[in-house]
């Protein structure tokens, strides 16, 4: 039996323990404030001189620094000289299916996409909507994410990519995949310059009418202008990849436009099928080597496989789709002036398209298309949430949103180049990198 004095001494140590475990949650709760940094909001708002309080991983206030209160015993980060931005929205990646410079599909597992996920992050891409070929485990992750702190890029996922020869049978495989519960619905419409059999009509037809049935929205993967018009027309609601095959006309404009539908041009995809039968500019560059596996650069630079791809059928697609990339610029300055919803996305994550490293290479090429830092910026935030319906819960530095924050070392409205300069990611209100 325990005496009066043990019991004292018990009670005593219990009391100690939850008030030393109630402060360290207390502690925890307190709120940050990011204090007298240049804002750039994700929606082409810019606050030269501004404060960011985040609470609970959410931003609790944004706004001018000499009128945004900072909450008693809140933590003060001072940012004067820094920019602050949102994280990075991929609004079209792929996860987990790479070892290296090989295609893998048993690399499937919670570990690679753990690891791929920590490397978006790292450089500052805080959410990533993955359009195909995705597994259970990527569910599990994804659905741990809405109950507890993110230390990696946020993950939506569409699931296996739809087939069918037939109405019926893409309509039962829509139902599969989204019996699944995906974040979308993602088909094919292209025949790989030739190399293979596109999906039937009535095939992508009936996924589209039965992913919309479900309460789901449908990425196509395109090629063509015909094939964007058309399916586009018959309900498509983001067009995954850029049309690469001719101008783009008023009646694509208009159904976009009218439609509310989305466009991503992915020019960074198109650079892998071509650049590497010599020695990527880039291979020596830390920003990129601190992302990849330690023996890539070396077989980046390998003559050899220069050689080996220069004698590959995949690197005479290549030369085609190089001329197509052209068309592609001029294709998104256009949709751009003509004031399209684009929404910032690379492909990456199949083998040698580069996760991190390539969304910051393809921010600086939309610019060389011709559009403004500010304008690359808000497709890769605000633009690429709301054409995945996030508006308010992501890509922006406003009141109630994630707080996925990059502090960044220099202004990327400067140059483009300067999104790299990457000091500080938060993601949830916590310190990722």
């Amino acid at each position: 039996m325990i005496d009066s004095v043990a019991m004292r001494t018990l009670s005593a140590t219990f009391l100690a323990f939850a008030l030393v475990t109630a402060a360290s949650g207390l502690a925890a709760a307190q709120p940050t404030a990011f204090v007298g940094g240049r804002l750039i909001d994700g929606t082409g708002r810019v606050i030269d001189s501004g404060t960011v309080v985040v609470d609970g991983g959410k931003i609790a206030a944004v706004g001018p620094t000499a009128s945004t209160a900072v909450p008693a015993g809140a933590t003060r980060i001072d940012v004067t000289g820094k920019t602050l931005m949102p994280g990075l929205i991929n609004a079209h990646g792929h996860v987990a299916a790479t070892v290296g410079l090989r295609a893998d599909p048993s690399s499937y597992t919670r570990e690679n996409l753990l690891r791929q996920l920590r490397t978006y992050a790292q450089y500052g891409v805080t959410t990533v909507y993955s359009l195909g070929d995705d597994q259970a485990a990527g569910f599990v992750l994804r659905n741990e994410q809405s109950t507890g702190t993110v230390d990696r890029a946020r993950l939506f996922l569409a699931g296996p990519v739809i087939t069918g020869d037939t109405a019926e049978a893409a309509r039962a495989n829509a139902n599969k995949a989204a019996d699944l519960k995906p974040d979308l619905l993602k088909i094919r419409v292209d025949d790989n310059l030739g190399t293979g059999r596109k999906m039937p009509e009535a095939a992508w037809r009936a996924t589209i009418e039965q992913a919309h049935a479900r309460g789901l929205r449908i990425a196509v993967h395109i090629y063509s202008l015909d094939d964007a018009k058309a399916t586009l027309a018959a309900g498509a609601d983001f067009i995954a990849h850029s049309v690469r095959d001719q101008p783009v006309d008023e009646a694509f404009i208009n159904g976009l436009k009218s439609r509310e539908a989305c466009y991503c041009p992915t020019f960074t995809r198109e650079i892998s099928t071509f650049i590497y039968d010599a020695t990527p500019s880039w291979v020596d560059d830390p920003f990129f080597v601190k992302g990849v596996d330690k023996d890539i650069p070396a077989q980046l630079s390998d003559p050899k496989r220069h050689e080996q791809i220069r004698a590959s059928n995949a690197w005479k697609a290549g030369q085609q789709y190089k001329v197509g990339l052209e068309v592609a610029k001029r294709n998104l300055k256009t949709l751009v002036d003509r004031g399209v919803r684009i929404a910032f996305g690379t492909d990456t994550g199949p083998p040698a398209r580069f996760q991190g490293f390539f969304e910051h290479l393809e921010l600086e090429m939309m610019v060389d298309a011709g559009l403004t830092p500010m304008q690359a910026l808000v497709s890769a935030t605000g633009d690429a949430a709301r054409c995945h319906r996030k508006t308010g819960e992501l890509g922006t530095l406003a009141a109630g949103a994630a707080a996925d924050v990059l502090i960044l070392g220099a202004n990327p409205l400067d140059n483009i180049r300067n999104t790299r300069t990457i000091e500080q990611v938060w993601i949830a209100g916590k310190r990722a990198f």
